[in-house]
């Protein structure tokens, strides 16, 4: 086929930049951020004694230095989009004739994101916003300008933002949920825990999402713990235990284990408690989660004076080989309580 021209404004140009941009170039792209976020979530790693942020991504402290990259993944992609740019934008007198641009930048920004290059992924989306007022994509993509801003710690300028672009009707299904998500996170941030609430359940009720759905659900039981609405908590962990196979598995088995905290050994039914847990302990399936189930088996016991029961549920969690610092540190200090307790 011979190459056309990036100069000329004429519809077979158009249409065979486009097409090459997207069906290419930047279908590769994609497939690239893709595979650099599946490595993302598997390596990452929830800290479940604090309040979850609103998305599973690296922490801020890793910083990506010039001329490093934190994967492969996200390096090609990001260099797909700029190839995508060089090769194939049509700027023709100001204005844009390629009508997959403001794609290749998304895919620029978000590579750049995923790396923690804030500030280049900033310049890439206040480019399309700028170059592109009238993109199908526009909402998304500033949605992921006040991502990026709450990164870089503006989360003031970020709820501006966000309400000013929920003002608009038009705003629906992901670019909804994730609008109000990013709301939420900023208001965590600066714990305005009630006004976070609010706006994560717009985002768990526009979401299609079943992990995205889960993890808001945890969330939002973790808002309501801190602000001591316990019945409240109790019901949103609820909720997730409901959702079952439709919920990842780790926040299924950490709502058990939130539930268990509010258990009331002098009027709870024991019974119950016992068998759902036994129950969890027995299934194949709850494997990887050992640690954090027999750890609640101690707690129970401890709480019940049991202190034979309660050391050997203890010294399973901790043979688990947990990768939670905070949960084997607390093992070992409720086992010395326990033998100090004895020595007396």
């Amino acid at each position: 086929m011979i190459a056309c021209s990036v100069k000329k404004d004429k519809f077979i140009n158009r249409n065979f930049h486009a097409v090459t941009t997207e069906y290419n170039v930047l279908y590769n792209g994609n497939l690239a951020l893709e595979k650099g976020l599946q490595e993302l979530k598997i390596s990452y790693k929830d800290n479940f004694w604090e309040i979850l942020p609103i998305e599973r991504t690296s922490e801020i402290e890793e910083v990506v230095l010039p001329g490093q990259t934190k994967s492969k993944n996200f390096e090609r992609a990001e260099e797909k989009a700029v190839k995508a740019i060089q090769r194939h934008s049509m700027n023709i007198a100001g204005t844009e004739k390629n009508p997959q641009m403001d794609e290749a930048y998304l895919l620029l920004a978000k590579a750049r994101y995923y790396e923690n290059r804030f500030i280049p992924a900033l310049e890439a989306l206040n480019y399309i916003l700028y170059k592109y007022p009238l993109s199908d994509r526009i909402y998304h993509a500033k949605v992921w300008r006040e991502k990026v801003n709450i990164r870089l710690d503006n989360e003031d300028l970020a709820i501006k933002n966000l309400k000013l672009l929920l003002k608009d009707k038009k705003i629906q299904g992901q670019d909804l949920a994730d609008a109000n998500a990013m709301l939420a996170q900023a208001y965590i941030n600066l714990k305005v825990n009630d006004t976070a609430i609010s706006a994560l359940k717009v985002a768990k009720k526009a979401t299609n999402n079943n992990e995205e759905k889960a993890r808001y659900t945890f969330i939002l039981g973790q808002l309501y713990e801190e602000m001591k609405f316990k019945d409240s908590a109790y019901a949103e962990f609820q909720e997730v235990i409901q959702m079952n196979r439709k919920a990842p598995r780790r926040y299924v088995i950490q709502s058990h284990a939130k539930q268990a905290q509010y258990f009331n050994y002098s009027k709870g039914d024991t019974l119950v408690f016992l068998k759902t847990f036994n129950t969890l302990l027995e299934d194949r399936e709850n494997r990887p989660f050992l640690d954090v189930l027999n750890h609640q088996m101690g707690l129970f016991y401890d709480k019940s004076n049991n202190n034979l029961q309660s050391k050997k549920y203890y010294n399973k969690s901790i043979k688990a080989n947990s990768n939670d610092r905070y949960l084997i540190a607390s093992n070992y200090r409720n086992l010395g309580e326990i033998f100090f307790k004895e020595a007396k």
